[in-house]
């Protein structure tokens, strides 16, 4: 464990020392967060100056789901999408046959496909969806309980462990089809995560339920935040995180075990 823990210090170290060669990424960076804070608080405030509720949803709670949308979004910029998209992405190790190398490294795959690469930009991403959150919980007409703050924040870690398995099972889906990226169908999918699920008709629902289940990655979340989460619910998260999570690994390493080699 303290071997795993020494190398993610170095990964984290040379992406740093990386990022910090280029400056103006960093302007980059803020200018895209910034838009993309902006026009989700907007699409907000134009929608919630026409209706009180949509749906059950009020502009504090809708304000939460926002907020833990950009938190999402910004931990996959962090680390998971940087280590996956170097995998499987376009020019990943996959396709260019580096993978070779990694496998001769001494450590787990999974574990190197995971946190190899890190973005410290995205943590004023981070900063954000943070700073939204804490105002959209300002909004509430509720005083927070600790039995809220504590279910929140567990399904908070769900709502990652969801995001984690889905791209870990679509880098390990690149296996056997080299030539598609099964990314940019989650980030198609996951941009309809900043809005409550239950706003989408009921195909498009059931697609985000139980197809490709971004709703548990911020809906649920959101609703543990303003205490309306059924409790089945909140089980059936857990529970579904960690079935997720154990198919996704049993799908990438067996993806790995069909790798053949740049060489061969």
């Amino acid at each position: 464990m303290l071997y795993y823990l020494r190398i993610t210090g170095q990964f984290i170290r040379a992406s740093f020392q990386q990022e910090m060669a280029y400056p103006a990424n960093f302007a980059i960076s803020l200018l895209h967060s910034g838009l993309n804070l902006l026009t989700g608080v907007l699409g907000i405030i134009v929608l919630f100056n026409q209706v009180e509720t949509v749906q059950g949803w009020t502009f504090a709670s809708t304000l939460a789901i926002l907020g833990v949308y950009l938190t999402m979004n910004a931990l996959r910029g962090v680390f998971i999408s940087p280590s996956l998209d170097s995998l499987a992405g376009m020019d990943g190790d996959i396709w260019t046959g580096k993978l070779d190398y990694v496998l001769l490294r001494p450590a787990d795959i999974q574990f190197l496909a995971s946190f190899r690469h890190w973005r410290p930009y995205a943590l004023l991403d981070l900063l954000l969806g943070i700073g939204v959150m804490v105002v959209a919980a300002a909004q509430l007409q509720t005083t927070l309980t600790l039995t809220q703050i504590a279910s929140f924040m567990v399904l908070l870690a769900v709502g990652l462990v969801v995001m984690y398995a889905l791209l870990l099972a679509f880098a390990g889906l690149v296996f056997w089809s080299p030539g598609f990226l099964f990314g940019w169908v989650f980030d198609g999918l996951f941009q309809m995560a900043r809005y409550p699920v239950s706003l989408y008709p009921e195909g498009i629902r059931l697609i985000l339920t139980w197809v490709v289940p971004i709703g548990v990655m911020t809906t649920v979340p959101a609703q543990a935040l303003t205490g309306d989460l059924p409790p089945a619910v909140a089980v059936g998260s857990v529970l579904l995180g960690l079935g997720l999570l154990v198919g996704a690994t049993v799908l990438f390493r067996t993806g790995v075990r069909r790798y053949s080699s740049a060489s061969s």
